[in-house]
């Protein structure tokens, strides 16, 4: 077992992050099929879907035979709703989270005490992936309460034993005065509330005040051009964390050192890429749509949940020494994509495009239909620099935009340039998509 990372101290499990391929299946082997009987004999939703497929415990006999289970989404957590799932009496849970509700109504996930210290442990090795240690300061800007980016994240830095900071999100003079104070070195929150934090950092003129080093960013999708652009202003290195609140919360698989890809806690989930049409495993290496199997959770255990969110696997080798599957970040997702004129549209286009002109990441998509026909605009804050511009020159910005988000997408997408401090900030998910096709 050996790799840059193995040399640094309280290194939290390196007998399982650094199994072999060999190891990792016999766990999984063993964990799925006692989980399917555990599924198949607690829970009557799951059971019948089962049985509509024909497929009984006794089918699954090794991580082989995942695919003759049938899958679920988020749609039979909501017919579900609020226990139709849950596998352990109530008596024996401790917690529910919730997700966030962007993408509809929200569901519920429920926690046995032995759930959240698994959680805590795969969020632990998220955080000593990126350099933490008992000696660092973490600072949680995720939100807390049903939200599971706070719980999971301060319950690991609990675990690897760092002074944890419950900021939670919000009040951003109070967040920049605690990082100062008391010197923060890792923060955990939302990309766009990282970036949010970076400028109003240099606003105040407090960057050479500010000790972070890392930053443990998740919960929303964020561009390679988005994090350059954090990690240059705030002076980290910031790492991807991915997570569904209906799998456990954000700690499912975490970037190490090398970032190429996110490394998948495979001791508790099992991972697999399909055609997000057809449903058909693909092999390795070819983008598709990620679904989970959850081996070990006991209160809400979900059999090959679709995530809808579109990705890579690898099994390479990793300069970390890491042996577990790696997940690409995430190249959109199925049921975010915007589909104008006939042609797929995902946001994370939209704001390489942005990124990769000089702007910064704030911007709001909006989508409508005029005379039976789609449009998109794209509304783009300025920078200082830039509000100084006469008209001709802001015209001239909106028209280059406009070329190379034609040159992206194929379609055209109007561009209005709006004045700093314009689009609102988000201390939590942020909200870049305005659908007012929904409205007819």
């Amino acid at each position: 077992m050996k790799g840059r990372f193995m040399e640094m101290e309280n290194y939290y499990q390196p007998e399982i992050e650094c199994a072999d391929r060999e190891q990792i299946r016999e766990w999984q082997n063993e964990r799925l099929i006692k989980q399917v009987r555990h599924v198949y004999d607690n829970v009557p939703y799951y059971k019948k879907l089962m049985e509509e497929k024909g497929v009984t415990p006794e089918d699954i006999t090794s991580i082989d035979d995942l695919y003759k289970l049938p899958f679920i989404t988020k749609d039979d957590l909501r017919e579900a709703y609020p226990y139709g799932l849950v596998a352990k009496p109530l008596a024996d849970c401790v917690r529910i989270q919730s997700t966030s509700g962007t993408t509809g109504r929200r569901v519920v996930a429920f926690y046995t005490q032995h759930d959240i210290d698994l959680w805590e442990d795969c969020c632990a090795r998220a955080i000593v992936a990126a350099g933490g240690t008992k000696e660092d300061v973490v600072h949680v800007g995720y939100g807390y309460g049903l939200f599971t980016g706070g719980p999971g994240l301060n319950g690991g830095s609990h675990k690897v034993g760092c002074l944890t900071l419950p900021m939670s999100s919000g009040n951003t003079d109070r967040q920049i005065q605690f990082m100062t104070d008391l010197g923060s070195t890792i923060l955990c929150c939302t990309p766009s509330y990282a970036a949010f934090l970076a400028e109003s950092i240099h606003e105040k003129g407090l960057q050479n005040q500010i000790k972070l080093k890392a930053g443990i960013f998740g919960a929303e999708a964020w561009t390679q051009e988005m994090r350059n652009d954090i990690e240059e202003k705030l002076g980290i290195k910031a790492y991807d964390i991915y997570g569904l609140t209906e799998i456990s919360g954000p700690g499912v698989s975490y970037e190490c050192s090398a970032q190429k890809g996110m490394h998948i806690n495979e001791d508790h989930f099992i991972a697999e890429i399909i055609d997000p049409d057809t449903g058909e495993v693909l092999p390795e290496g070819e983008k598709g749509e990620l679904v989970f199997t959850s081996i070990t959770k006991e209160a809400f255990p979900l059999l090959r949940y679709r995530t809808r969110d579109i990705c890579v696997l690898t099994k390479e080798k990793c300069s970390c020494g890491r042996t577990h599957v790696r997940m690409s970040k995430p190249m959109g997702r199925s049921d975010d994509m915007l589909i104008i004129k006939g042609v797929n549209v995902f946001p994370s286009q939209i704001e390489t495009v942005l990124l990769n002109n000089g702007y910064a990441a704030n911007y709001q998509i909006i989508v409508d239909r005029v005379n039976n026909g789609d449009t998109i605009e794209v509304q783009v804050e300025m920078t200082a620099e830039m509000f100084s511009d006469s008209l001709k020159e802001v015209a001239t910005k909106e028209k280059e935009l406009i070329n190379a988000l034609k040159a992206m997408l194929g379609i055209y997408a109007k561009v209005t340039l709006v004045a700093p401090k314009t689009i609102a900030r988000s201390e939590g998910k942020a909200v870049r998509i305005i659908d007012k096709r929904k409205l007819y």
